[in-house]
């Protein structure tokens, strides 16, 4: 089955990464996530895990840049 999905990663070296870093916060939320296809997701699940995601990610640059 093909990706119809617009987003593309700049990089795809970072392909996996994104992938395990999805993964850990799917697991922080609380979200049952399994690799391939998650259509059984609700809208709230998938929004749980990419706000995590960015919280993360914000997390992240501000204690670099401290």
């Amino acid at each position: 089955m093909a990706n119809k999905s617009s987003n593309r990663i700049v990089v795809p070296e970072a392909r996996e990464a994104l992938d395990r870093f999805k993964m850990e916060a799917a697991n922080e939320v609380g979200v049952n996530l399994k690799d391939g296809y998650n259509g059984h997701l609700t809208s709230r699940e998938a929004g749980s895990i990419g706000g995590q995601m960015v919280k993360k990610m914000i997390e992240s640059y501000e204690n670099s840049v401290k």
